[in-house]
């Protein structure tokens, strides 16, 4: 399945929660991650963030596509995605 990754955090948990997100997913912009996962990696994903995260305080939102054959991607400006898709960890 095709998932993007967006949040809203507190800069204490951002640290954090980069990077539980770029072990998954592939870093696009400012707290915004996409990628291909299989069912149990984003119950890991989703269970690695909910134990960062203040769920009083902070926002996290996952939009779920059974694949990205639909998705339509369109940029306006500069696609920062390609500052960390060399960067090996």
């Amino acid at each position: 399945m095709y998932c993007i990754m967006v949040y809203d955090i507190n800069v204490k948990r951002l640290g954090k929660v980069f990077k539980v997100a770029k072990r998954y997913l592939h870093w696009v912009q400012n707290s915004v991650f996409e990628g291909e996962l299989t069912f149990s990696q984003l119950r890991e994903l989703k269970e690695c963030i909910n134990n960062i995260i203040d769920t009083n305080e902070d926002s996290v939102v996952f939009y779920v596509l059974q694949n990205n054959y639909y998705l339509n991607k369109e940029f306006l400006g500069i696609d920062k995605s390609w500052l960390t898709s060399n960067i090996i960890d």
